[in-house]
């Protein structure tokens, strides 16, 4: 398969094996791994032996490993978060991906201007550590309640952002892990990104949004009514249909993964129902099935 379908999965906590084995079944083409700011005290061999077993023989991949954090600051955390990437490199071979993600990092309560001599500091030697090792580093489009004024966990949320850091550092092994929700809370299109930024889409979360523009109209965007919702695909506004056909022409061969955890519909007892209904969903838009031409 050009395209799969499959979906994150926390390592953070519990038995991550144990939860493949009951989650795999349902039909998940691929996994990423990933960890919140720290290892944990992982160990990334062992898990990753976990990980093959619950995987077995069913036809599934790990493309993309995750760390999200805060590389570019000095406390405990952001320390422990720049450990594991440096960690997740050094130890993707046993995974089998060639990808990590995660988020830039920032300089705390700063302009993302401000942020861009850090960002070439640390990147520059984390992405030649990943190309000699034949990876690609890629950055998640999420805000983190963050603006280009200030923000306190990524720069990586906005084209214009886009545009400094791979100026700052132009090396081909960076790009995006994108979705369009994270455009969409900031009511950008997210199609026309696509063919323009294509070839610095390295991987893609499995993520939408519901827009309502009857609160939008009537109390703005900064009043004490949602006017976005972040939404498991199938159930917000994206056609995803023309996400992954623009993928597709574009020449985006990997995974979408799916990011749960966010719908404030299917969550909690609601979440794997969520989950799975947004993999068929997708499959779906993907073009059904995939069935072999004839010979």
């Amino acid at each position: 398969m050009d395209l799969r379908i499959g979906t994150m999965v926390k390592c953070n906590q519990g038995d991550v094996g144990a939860y493949l084995r009951q989650i795999l079944p349902h039909g998940f083409e691929s996994i990423e791994p990933f960890f919140w700011q720290s290892l944990g005290g992982a160990d990334l061999p062992r898990l990753a032996g976990e990980i093959q077993e619950a995987i077995g023989d069913r036809d599934v991949t790990i493309s993309t490993l995750g760390m999200f954090g805060n590389p570019l600051e000095d406390g405990a955390l952001d320390r422990a978060t720049l450990d594991g990437w440096k960690a997740l490199i050094d130890n993707a071979h046993l995974f089998g991906a060639k990808t990590i993600a995660g988020f830039t990092g920032r300089v705390r309560g700063r302009p993302i201007e401000e942020s861009l001599p850090r960002y070439k500091e640390v990147w520059g030697g984390l992405a030649r550590r990943a190309a000699d090792r034949g990876l690609r580093i890629a950055f998640e489009n999420c805000a983190m309640d963050g603006n280009w004024a200030s923000g306190d966990w990524n720069i990586a949320h906005n084209p214009d952002a886009w545009e400094l850091m791979f100026n700052t550092l132009p090396d081909e092994n960076i790009g995006l892990e994108w979705e369009p929700c994270h455009q969409m809370v900031y009511l950008i299109d997210p199609l026309p990104q696509i063919r323009k930024w294509a070839p610095r889409i390295f991987h893609v979360h499995g993520k939408d949004a519901t827009i309502r523009w009857q609160v939008i109209r009537e109390h703005g965007i900064f009043g004490k009514h949602p006017f976005v919702f972040m939404r498991t695909p199938g159930f917000g506004d994206s056609n995803w249909t023309d996400v992954i056909s623009e993928l597709r022409l574009a020449g985006y061969r990997g995974s979408i993964d799916i990011e749960g955890w966010h719908d404030p519909v299917y969550r909690d007892a609601l979440e794997m129902t969520g989950q799975v209904a947004a993999l068929h969903h997708l499959q779906l838009c993907r073009g059904g099935t995939i069935i072999p031409n004839p010979a």
